[in-house]
């Protein structure tokens, strides 16, 4: 009998181990003086093998987690989470990997949608054909073939798009209230919900920069990303905690004179609690001697912000859509914002017509910088332009302190 139930105990204690790959602490420590919330924590997975699962906790309480395959290889690279800590505060988190199972479904506060158009369903915010990616040719053009023309993605508090066009240009959503609304407006909600509260389109940008779109250079103008060979556009992580979205443009003419053309694929991610979006660009090469473009619309009339170190944005009021289809929306006053590391800006320039420009470049295969928004429609957010300017500020002051994780 006591053979029988050590050789049980053996075996319950072999699988434990086998079901515990990983067991470790983190120690999170925010440097600034203010309290912070929904901060990201990432955790690099590659190191621990095929993860299958995890389970987080910090003072007994479970926290919500998701983890992402970035490279489609089939296995979990990154682990992520949100947390609120206090000024100057500590967090310890204990983080339990397992090789077996999957992850917990837990309740989304992100929300990310791709979707083709049916020819015979003329209703504006009723589209059912969900698709998680699609590549084109690159003289091929399936602005118009998808609904909201691209991937359209949201947190609580704001919603972005990206063309599925030469442009590619990032569009964006504005929110009167806390919450997520993509998955029953579309980006077009009906006068129903107007009535009831939802957001809308507060932003027309053309075939200006938009948000941070990126653009090639010749010199003397910003390119759109016209001349490619194969353009894709897909989702990669859709929540809980984040969503990412996946552009990738191969044999790209960038319009640097005498450069041969290279390929870039572009993550934009959005967090649970956040406004801003970060951008991060890959390319298949060095491009230190490329130059790029980027920047924000210059909405009409409005007021710009820039520190002159790669901080920039603007308030300003216009129509939503052309002026010619006007009728039946109203103008829209919007808060826009750049935030580039000043290593890649090589020139901040004077604004145009069309947008606040800067030209960039890399120091080696990778660009980043982060874009953000706010609408003057929201219950939640900011109202003029001393405040948002006052915001933007304080936004990269954060950016630039990123929590120590030990």
């Amino acid at each position: 009998m006591k053979k029988i139930i050590l050789s049980t105990l053996l075996l319950t204690v072999a699988y434990l181990y086998c079901m515990a790959q990983n067991n470790f602490k983190i120690t999170v420590n925010n440097s600034m003086k203010v309290f912070r919330s929904d901060v990201p924590v990432i955790v690099n997975l590659k190191q621990y093998g095929d993860v299958k699962s995890a389970v987080i906790t910090c003072n007994g309480n479970e926290i919500i987690y998701q983890m992402d395959d970035i490279d489609n290889d089939g296995k979990y690279d990154e682990l992520c989470f949100v947390t609120d800590i206090d000024r100057n505060g500590q967090k310890v988190f204990n983080i339990q990997l397992l090789n077996s199972g999957t992850p917990k479904n837990f309740t989304s506060r992100v929300y990310v949608e791709m979707l083709l158009k049916h020819p015979k369903n003329k209703t504006q915010n009723q589209q059912n054909t969900y698709i998680s990616g699609l590549t084109v040719d690159g003289k091929a053009n399936p602005y118009e073939c998808l609904q909201h023309h691209g991937p359209a993605f949201e947190s609580e508090l704001n919603a972005y798009r990206i063309y599925f066009d030469e442009r590619q240009t990032v569009d964006i959503y504005g929110k009167n209230h806390k919450g997520l609304e993509l998955h029953d407006t579309q980006f077009y909600p009906d006068k129903i919900q107007k009535n009831n509260g939802y957001g809308d389109d507060v932003l027309w940008v053309g075939s200006t920069m938009g948000v941070g779109t990126l653009r090639g250079w010749n010199g003397n103008k910003p390119l759109n990303l016209s001349e490619v060979k194969h353009r894709t556009e897909k989702i990669i992580a859709k929540g809980p905690i984040r969503t990412i979205v996946e552009v990738i443009d191969e044999g790209w003419n960038t319009g640097n004179t005498g450069k041969e053309p290279i390929n870039m694929t572009t993550h934009y991610t959005l967090y649970a609690g956040h406004r801003d979006c970060y951008v991060d660009i890959s390319f298949n090469k060095n491009v230190s001697d490329y130059e790029f473009a980027t920047g924000v619309i210059n909405v009409k009339n409005s007021q710009e912000f820039s520190d002159n170190k790669g901080l920039r944005g603007c308030w300003g009021t216009d129509w939503p859509v052309s002026e010619k289809d006007s009728a039946g929306y109203k103008r829209e006053t919007v808060g826009l914002g750049i935030c580039i590391p000043s290593k890649n800006i090589k020139k901040e320039l004077t604004k145009d017509n069309d947008n606040y420009p800067f030209i960039i470049t890399s120091t080696d295969n990778t660009l980043h910088y982060n874009i953000v928004f706010c609408s003057d429609n929201e219950s939640f957010g900011y109202h003029s332009a001393k405040e948002w300017f006052k915001y933007l500020k304080e936004w990269k002051e954060e950016l630039n302190s990123p929590l120590l994780i030990k």
